[in-house]
């Protein structure tokens, strides 16, 4: 398998993708809007999109197996399994706020060997593969090279069912208002990663997310220089539901104060 000629077709798929999901914000309305629970909605675009990106790989990598958002195909525990989130970032999607991005990562057994982000509204293609750098049209890209909380700017995300650690989130998000930069919750798991990835972010931190939401940053951050973690300093951040991602020279005091509110 050559991972840098799949990347490119990947890349391609979610540019078509991409470009379908901008030009149907103009059509729909708040009757397609679904409630999967209060706060998680769904669209017939984010259904369509994945059901058009499943269709596509499985061309790509007959065989494969898929972990998708919105339950178009299913892991059968396929060597080779496509992590897909068709639109990250649906509600600032419904509401015409960006960013909101199409997401793809191959998993080989539990390994990732591939991910792209496309961040439709500034059409940004973020991408790596095993072995490889961490590229942004086209373009290298690095985690930045801050190295205490003072000189960096944190990314979070808010939960939307899970709200068991929210007073310990609200402490450790009043600690990084008060010390840092500042914060910015963008709405976007893969934004937030892919923005970790080339230095426009020092660290990102977040709970109660699904692997779709992360693969494909979790790799693209990695292959950028940076590093990635569960709340507890584990690997389990593809499918523990929590992550850390930073860069290296800020990693081990970034882990230790997110550890210190939230492991």
């Amino acid at each position: 398998m050559n991972l840098e000629i799949l990347c490119t077709q990947v890349q391609s798929l979610a540019r078509e993708v991409g470009r379908f999901i901008y030009e149907e914000r103009l059509k729909f309305t708040a009757e397609d809007i679904i409630h999967k629970g209060k706060t998680d909605l769904v669209t017939y675009v984010d259904k369509t999109a994945e059901v058009r990106i499943v269709t596509a790989l499985r061309e790509l990598l007959p065989g494969s197996g898929f972990i998708a958002e919105e339950g178009t195909a299913h892991d059968n525990s396929e060597k080779y399994r496509w992590v897909i989130d068709p639109l990250d970032g649906t509600t600032n999607y419904i509401h015409g706020i960006s960013p909101f991005a199409v997401s793809i990562a191959l998993l080989d057994a539990e390994e990732i060997i591939l991910g792209v982000i496309f961040e439709i509204s500034l059409d940004e293609m973020f991408y790596a593969w095993k072995g490889s750098k961490a590229f942004l049209n086209g373009r290298e890209i690095h985690v930045s090279k801050a190295a205490t909380t003072a000189d960096s700017l944190i990314a979070t995300g808010f939960p939307y069912y899970d709200f068991s650690k929210l007073d310990k989130y609200m402490e450790s998000m009043s600690f990084f208002m008060r010390n840092s930069h500042g914060m910015r919750r963008l709405g976007s798991a893969a934004a937030d990663l892919a923005y970790v990835a080339a230095g426009r972010f020092e660290g990102f931190y977040e709970h109660a997310l699904h692997s779709w939401d992360v693969a494909a940053g979790i790799i693209i951050v990695k292959q950028a220089g940076g590093k990635v973690c569960d709340f507890n300093g584990g690997e389990n951040c593809l499918f523990g539901g929590e992550i850390i991602a930073c860069n290296a020279n800020y990693f081990d005091e970034f882990y230790k104060i997110v550890h210190q509110h939230l492991g």
